[in-house]
């Protein structure tokens, strides 16, 4: 039988779940929409119209949220949009937030 001060015990020791960190893209105006499009479908597997959705919002509010991730899959995320949009010749640029 568990006492009072195994239960104090168990309580401190309860597990605190990873900080989640929220992708953007960010706008700028030489990025074609249809590359940003194409992004959020290859890295982020949005459907066409879930990608078009971020793609608008990114239009008109400068910046759309890609998606929620732990840290180390946000960071590879903004890492792999950077890679591509280089290889592609536009300066799109991603950022990760903490939620």
């Amino acid at each position: 039988m568990a006492t009072n001060t195994d239960l104090e015990t168990i309580n401190e020791i309860s597990l605190k779940h990873p900080k989640k960190y929220k992708v953007l893209i960010l706008n700028d105006d030489y990025t074609a929409m249809e590359f940003v499009i194409e992004i959020l479908i290859s890295i982020f597997h949005k459907s066409y119209e879930e990608a078009e959705a971020v793609m608008l919002e990114v239009h008109k509010k400068d910046k759309g949220v890609c998606g929620v991730y732990t840290h180390e899959i946000a960071e590879t995320k903004v890492m792999q949009v950077h890679k591509k949009a280089r290889e592609s010749g536009f300066p799109l640029r991603a950022e990760m937030e903490e939620e």
